[in-house]
This record gives C-alpha cells, sequence and structure tokens, in this order.
C-alpha cells in the first residue's frame, strides 16, 4: 500500500492507467464470453449442468470483482450511472441511423488513408494463420500520437433523442474504418487482431449490412461491447492471445455466424 499523498512519487500515472485499460479490456472479454452463455442457456441449465466447481469459481471471481470495481465507482467525482432504458425510434430514425453510421466509416476511412502504413513482415507471419493473405496485403494501420480519433458527428443526434449509452471513441484501443485500422495511443497486438476482425466482417457482411447489424446490435444489447459483431470480435482476440493460441480462419468464424444469424 502506498501512503496518501505520496503516490505519484512511486508510481508512474501513465503506467497506472495503462494497467487500467489493460483490465477494462480483459473485463470486456469477459463479459461478452459470459453474453454468449446468457443468450443460449438459461441460469437453470447452467446450473443444472455446467461444470459445479467451475461455476463456482466464475461466481466468486464475478463477486469480488463487482465489489472492488463498486468501491471505486463510488470514489470517482460525479460519477453517474448510464441510462438503462432507450427511447423507443422509429424505422426512419434506425434507417438514418444506420445510413450516418455507414457514411462516417467510409469519410474516416479516406481521412486516415493518407496517414497509413501497410503491416509488417512480423505482423503478416503472426497473423496468417488467421486471415488470408488478400486481406492482410490490404490492411492499413494509423497510430496516433497525441492525438485520438474523434467522436462522430452523429453523436449529437443520438444524444438529442435520448441514447447516451454510446462507444467513447477516444477510448478504444482501435477503431477500425473499412479496411484501415486507427490506433487512439500505442500498437497493440490485441488492438490490430480486434481490428481485423471487424474488417473481415465488413468484407464478408457489405458496408451496409454491418452497419445495419451493428446499430440493431446497440438497440437491443444497449451497449456496444455486447453487440454481437463486437462479441464475436472480443471472443476470437481473446483465443488469439491465449498462451497457447487456438488458430482458427477468421473469415470462415464470420461467415459461420452470418450463415446462423448470431448477429
Amino acid at each position: 500500500m502506498y501512503p496518501s499523498g505520496s503516490f505519484s512519487d512511486r508510481v508512474s500515472l501513465v503506467q497506472l492507467n495503462s494497467e487500467v485499460r489493460n483490465a477494462h479490456l480483459e473485463l470486456l472479454s469477459a463479459h461478452c464470453a459470459t453474453h454468449q452463455l446468457r443468450i443460449h442457456y438459461s441460469a437453470d441449465h447452467l446450473a443444472r449442468f455446467g461444470q459445479a466447481e467451475v461455476l463456482r469459481k466464475s461466481a466468486e471471481a464475478a463477486g469480488a470483482l463487482y465489489q472492488f470495481y463498486s468501491s471505486i465507482a463510488k470514489r470517482i467525482p460525479g460519477a453517474a450511472p448510464a441510462p438503462e432504458v432507450f427511447p423507443r425510434l422509429t424505422a426512419e430514425q434506425i434507417a438514418r441511423g444506420i445510413e450516418a453510421l455507414a457514411s462516417h466509416l467510409r469519410a474516416q476511412r479516406e481521412l486516415y488513408l493518407p496517414l497509413a502504413r501497410p503491416l509488417s513482415r512480423k505482423q503478416l507471419e503472426m497473423l496468417s494463420p488467421y486471415f488470408s493473405a488478400e486481406c492482410l496485403e490490404r490492411i492499413r494501420v494509423v497510430e496516433l500520437h497525441g492525438a485520438r480519433v474523434a467522436a462522430p458527428d452523429f453523436y449529437a443526434e443520438a444524444r438529442a433523442m435520448g441514447i447516451e449509452n454510446l462507444p467513447q471513441i477516444s477510448h478504444l484501443e482501435s477503431v477500425t474504418f473499412l479496411d484501415v485500422i486507427v490506433f487512439n495511443e500505442t500498437f497493440t497486438d490485441r488492438g490490430l487482431f480486434h481490428g481485423l476482425v471487424h474488417c473481415v466482417q465488413i468484407k464478408v457482411l457489405g458496408l451496409e449490412r454491418y452497419a445495419e447489424l451493428w446499430v440493431r446490435g446497440f438497440l437491443k444489447t444497449k451497449t456496444h461491447y455486447t453487440v454481437p459483431l463486437e462479441v464475436q470480435a472480443f471472443s476470437l482476440a481473446s483465443k488469439f492471445l491465449r498462451p497457447v493460441p487456438e488458430h482458427i480462419s477468421v473469415e470462415a468464424e464470420v461467415r459461420q455466424w452470418a450463415a446462423d444469424n448470431r448477429y
């Protein structure tokens, strides 16, 4: 424990916030995996047929995390809970939101493309078990130093309609604009893999369909990390980061989810 008032002398605040972001990403991966259990199985079925010891340990871990983060949340100045109820939108409003997202992704791709670079040879070799050569060769990446991706212009209209729980773009590790992946800070393998999954989703589904699924998924699940498109990206990135990686074809996974209507 560090004495009160001497923390900044003992620990780098940059390191602290880096570790906070890493923990946040791990929690999102766990949340996505749990969300998949929730939508496929009832609590009763999990309790009756799941491995009891694994479930108990999971419940204990989740409880400890809840207590820890709840104690922190109470100390954050001005912290307010996100709204739980979304407004009921018309078909026209939803269609406008879908078009706004698709247009934004196109425009941002053109904005960042001149600053982008191709993947390195080392990165191509690392990712080749998961993505086709054609996919990897067309991908471009951008690292922002001293800047962050701005929130979309349509956020103002969304908030005016009562939608507040929007993704905090500037806090995301990476943001995908078709085939250009932009990093808000430094480049990470996790952010690259996550972004690449979205690149494949857009290629397989088409931009308009991707935008529709993202918007409808967000309106249904209320948070961006439980949108099925995001759940898949978090899940596959988690498999990639395991000590013994599970080699899979991301495109095959995307096509299978699309065939099974899991988006």
